[in-house]
């Protein structure tokens, strides 16, 4: 399957218009993938025909106000877009959907979990969560400073406003095991998604509601949760997982994703889709 047999479509829910990229049978099990920053649904294109082959009825979303989804971007907290895709779920009338996020996406999954009820799994990739262990030490670690330069009121606009390409080519060369797996086309599609100055404001928001999102992610219900690192990320696996477990999740798998560092969806779509199938099964 190329990108270009990809449905497109546009929902509304509330008082936003999201933008929706699909793949496989609609009368197929949902699996609803949920981008993080400095990124788009386009994240997951390699994704996307994996999941359709293997059964699938895949989604993935543009976050409230990036790429093509219009409208209200939320004011950023992982409660409020974790409202918004509740909406959409409703909306498309998906039963027994399984959220997948990556970055601040794994963190509205999270959000989703402590919020509603009705998912028949959960996967968190590559992120610390919002006053989970590691939390605290993860942004205290001087190598995260973009997380406080991100929550400065209105400075990260006025810098990065006509910078984009090149402020966000910064983290996928450090961030990642294989920077040649984000193509310079890739990055032309990522800055494209992040063009207006409502979409910058829109992905900074998630960062500076971060406070808010530490308050408000209390305890996760009984849905089972997979959460998957690249092999290259910073920290230890088994740190999370701890983390996880006092914080309440009952159910939790963890993995790791050979040859991928913190863009592991596109550094390493095959294995990242081997380990989220295996635990769907």
């Amino acid at each position: 399957m190329n990108t270009t047999d990809f449905r497109h479509r546009t929902v509304g829910v509330g008082g936003s218009a999201l933008h929706l990229v699909e793949a496989g049978s609609p009368g197929d099990p949902p699996v609803v993938f949920l981008h993080g920053w400095p990124q788009s649904s386009w994240a997951w294109r390699h994704i996307l025909p994996l999941a359709a082959d293997d059964g699938m009825h895949a989604i993935a979303v543009d976050l409230p106000g990036i790429g093509e989804s219009t409208g209200d971007a939320t004011n950023g907290s992982k409660v409020a877009l974790a409202r918004v895709i509740h909406g959409l779920i409703d909306e498309l009338r998906l039963n027994d959907p399984v959220l997948v996020g990556h970055d601040v996406g794994g963190m509205a999954t999270y959000a989703y979990l402590c919020t509603y009820d009705g998912l028949r799994a959960a996967v968190v990739m590559d992120v610390a969560v919002p006053g989970v262990d590691p939390w605290d030490r993860v942004v205290a670690n001087p190598q995260i400073w973009h997380f406080a330069f991100h929550q400065t009121p209105d400075l990260p606009e006025l810098l990065v406003s006509g910078n984009r390409a090149a402020y966000f080519d910064f983290f996928y060369e450090i961030l990642t095991a294989d920077s040649s797996a984000i193509t310079s086309d890739d990055r032309v599609t990522y800055a494209r998604a992040y063009c207006t100055d409502g979409a910058l404001t829109a992905g900074f928001n998630w960062y500076r509601t971060f406070p808010q999102d530490a308050e408000q992610l209390t305890t996760p219900g009984g849905t089972p949760l997979l959460y998957l690192r690249g092999d290259h990320e910073y920290g230890e696996l088994d740190d999370y997982a701890e983390g996880f477990h006092r914080a309440g999740v009952t159910s939790l798998t963890t993995d790791l994703i050979p040859g991928a560092g913190h863009f592991a969806p596109e550094e390493a779509p095959e294995a990242s889709w081997t380990c989220i199938a295996r635990h769907l099964k």
